[in-house]
């Protein structure tokens, strides 16, 4: 059978699907959280259903994906370049359960909770070493790239979740307060090692325009989530592990937003260098929830460190940062659909085609 009369079907075969698409959850939660905070309530709860139900029909395609293509799977956690995507999983699991958290069901965000550690744990031993140390690929600075980042921030997530459940559940004040610094702990150093590797493959190595793709703004979102992380932290009622590190949190948490803040210009241009001098089309894709995702997680970060620090200042930039996030996801969102539409008339038109041809 030729190319032409291939079923119209395979362009949307789970085959295809991978955890890349997990980041229009984080995205629409996120910034749901950012409604939320801002005293939107009806938006945030809109914004939360919709990103419930993205969650659950990826969960059931991605188990279908790895039911019916283990091979596609296999070759992804193999690849150096896309494995450390699946901790976009953690991610989006977590930004559900805040998500709970801030509608009072906390039992449903102590639920995620234990699943987004339990895959936090295995994941974080497994991708390492089946992308890095147990990949053929050499030499392996090459396929670094934005990606590696999504590792912190499934880290940093699993802190915010449990920061946000200690105050609701005493009975496991300590266990919580340990994981929450522990995560934020090893978010912080999972950063520096990301970005010394990243910064080595841009150094070292060819950087063309279509690399430089919307995932590289996951250096900020990584940062931004630090913070809310940190913040969170700050809040939390006394306990061992938060008394003996509260202070150096709350301080390296401005630094982090500091240099988040930073970067946004930096990244911007890097933007119009891709799209602007070298006419690289922007049209839809889904590695651009890679973008909405950093642009929500930063409003929330400097709502939350302003109100954590008092540090009004910082308040006010994230809540006025949150519209440009909500422009930004609406814009995103529409362009989804849009593409969803087109491909979905354009694969009505092949079968039709291929059905009069036969």
């Amino acid at each position: 059978m030729s190319d032409s009369d291939a079923p119209a079907t395979s362009r949307w075969s789970p085959a295809e699907l991978t955890p890349g698409y997990f980041p229009a959850v984080m995205a629409t939660g996120i910034v749901s959280v950012g409604a939320l905070l801002t005293g939107h309530g009806i938006l945030a709860a809109v914004l939360f259903w919709c990103a419930i139900v993205l969650y659950a029909v990826l969960i059931v395609l991605t188990g279908w994906r790895l039911i019916a293509h283990r091979d596609r799977v296999v070759a992804d956690f193999r690849s150096p370049s896309r494995a450390f995507v699946f901790f976009t999983f953690i991610a989006a699991t977590n930004v559900i359960a805040t998500g709970f958290l801030g509608t009072g069901r906390s039992d449903f965000a102590r639920a995620l909770l234990i699943v987004s550690v339990l895959a936090w744990l295995i994941l974080g031993y497994v991708i390492p070493w089946t992308a890095v140390l147990g990949s053929s690929h050499r030499p392996m600075l090459d396929s670094a790239n934005g990606t590696w980042f999504i590792w912190v921030v499934a880290s940093q997530s699993v802190a915010v979740v449990a920061a946000g459940l200690d105050p609701l559940d005493e009975r496991f004040r300590d266990v919580l307060s340990v994981l929450a610094v522990t995560a934020w702990s090893i978010g912080v150093i999972l950063y520096g090692a990301c970005a010394i590797f990243v910064t080595l493959r841009i150094m070292l190595y060819r950087l063309d325009p279509e690399d430089l793709d919307p995932p590289y703004w996951v250096a900020m979102g990584a940062l931004a989530i630090t913070v809310v992380a940190g913040a969170r932290i700050v809040q939390m009622p006394d306990a061992p592990m938060v008394n003996a590190t509260r202070e150096l949190i709350a301080g390296l948490s401005v630094v982090f937003w500091s240099f988040a803040t930073w970067l946004i210009p930096v990244l911007f241009a890097a933007g119009v260098w891709r799209h602007w001098f070298h006419r690289v089309p922007l049209r839809y894709q889904p590695t651009l929830w890679s973008f909405v995702f950093p642009m929500g997680m930063y409003a929330v970060a400097g709502i939350y460190l302003g109100r954590a620090d008092r540090l009004p200042l910082v308040e006010t930039v994230g809540s006025a940062w949150f519209w440009l996030s909500l422009l930004v996801w609406a814009l995103t969102a529409g362009a989804m659909l849009v593409s969803a539409g087109q491909r979905l008339i354009g694969g009505r038109a092949r079968t039709r085609s291929n059905v009069n041809r036969r």
